[in-house]
């Protein structure tokens, strides 16, 4: 088998990992990406367009890992929910991921925010509302970065389609 065939085999498995990485965080996300394209460019056997894919690719992977952390992290500085919040959150979403199979890992992550935000401001209500505010800029941060993840995976696609077909 050639060797670029095989490369482009295990960097389109590794991307679409990545891509769903970015939505499910038990897998690795866009770093995994931004791998998956350095291989290609090194092993792919694709020349200056291998790094082009990457250079282009790895500018829309950075760019949605910083939206994604800019637009969650603002939206809870305007809300004033702290980072321990979101900190009881993750660590309730995996030891959700274990109790509850499938759906574990998002209701232990809301369960987190609640507890905390209602430990926080003594009012169930208040603990509410700021949780689905947290839960909201999160899931923003999310749906961005996998806009990015999906483009630049498109990117390689792209530069695959192209590598193959002028061989």
């Amino acid at each position: 088998m050639d060797t670029s065939i095989l490369t482009a085999v295990l960097v389109g498995l590794a991307l679409a990992v990545s891509v769903a990485g970015v939505i499910i965080p038990i897998l690795p996300g866009s770093i995994l990406g931004l791998v998956a394209l350095l291989a290609w460019a090194i092993f792919g056997g694709a020349g200056w367009g291998g790094w082009l894919v990457f250079a282009i690719g790895g500018v829309l992977f950075a760019c949605g890992m910083a939206a994604s952390a800019v637009l969650a992290g603002r939206r809870l500085r305007e809300r004033q929910i702290p980072n321990r919040s979101v900190v009881a959150g993750a660590v309730l979403a995996v030891v959700g991921m274990f109790v509850i199979p499938v759906v574990g890992l998002f209701v232990g992550f809301a369960l987190g925010l609640l507890l905390s935000e209602w430990a926080r401001t003594r009012h169930f209500r208040g603990a509410a509302s700021s949780s689905w505010a947290a839960l909201k800029a999160t899931g923003l941060g999310i749906l961005v970065e996998f806009g990015f993840a999906c483009a630049a995976a498109t990117v390689w696609v792209i530069g695959m389609w192209v590598h193959f077909a002028t061989r």
